[in-house]
């Protein structure tokens, strides 16, 4: 079936359900664009994670780098085209099973470059984030990323997304020894055995999403 605005890879064409009933594609977007950046670290951790403890969670890791601002003039085909860099990103948002999203908080709320991209994949008559779950993980000072996860909550609502609420993983910054090294990798132990858990629930052979 063919979906106006998007053009999907056959590489993300999902398998029948009969072939691999436990395999959940997890999209995962960092707010982050920093080169060493703890969110993106976030990402990588859930992905040796999965792949060691949690065989039924795949994460892919979709970069929003490259992202032009949203702007409706870029738009063609009354309003279901997009610029080159978009329609890839929103054929990959639509064929995710569920969403990981590694969110700084940038003045009480998530950051441009998320905002950006989910405001990309809402565009157009299909929306992309529809009636899917979520998950959110941060790292950050005072109250660990807390106040602009709950504004991304907010913004889930009207785009229909299904955010999880426990277990949460918000990694401290005040940590000593730290979390993360210096080239942004999880590498608290605590901490990596929160994010295993916080992927699959109390029981970490059984996704919760």
């Amino acid at each position: 079936m063919s979906v106006p605005g998007l053009s999907v890879p056959a590489t993300t064409v999902a398998t029948p359900a009969s072939a691999n009933p436990t395999v959940l594609h997890v999209a995962a977007f960092s707010g982050s664009l920093r080169k060493d950046s703890w969110h993106t670290g976030l990402i990588r951790a859930a992905e040796e994670l999965c792949q060691e403890f949690i065989p039924g969670l795949i994460i892919d890791h979709v970069d929003i780098s490259n992202l032009p601002m949203a702007n409706p003039d870029l738009e063609t085909d009354g309003g279901d085209g997009f610029p080159p860099e978009v329609e890839p990103f929103r054929a990959r948002v639509l064929a995710a099973d569920c969403f990981l999203f590694a969110s700084p908080e940038y003045n009480y709320s998530v950051t441009a470059s998320l905002k950006n991209a989910l405001d990309w994949a809402s565009r157009g008559s299909v929306k992309c984030w529809a009636d899917k779950a979520a998950a959110i993980v941060c790292a950050g000072y005072d109250f660990n990323g807390g106040r602009g996860s709950l504004h991304l909550r907010q913004i889930g609502i009207y785009l229909d997304i299904h955010f999880i609420n426990k277990p949460e993983l918000h990694v401290r910054m005040y940590d000593d020894p730290p979390s993360f090294d210096a080239d942004g990798n999880l590498t608290d132990a605590k901490n990596r055995e929160r994010s295993r858990h916080s992927r699959s629930g109390s029981n970490p052979s059984k996704p919760k999403w």
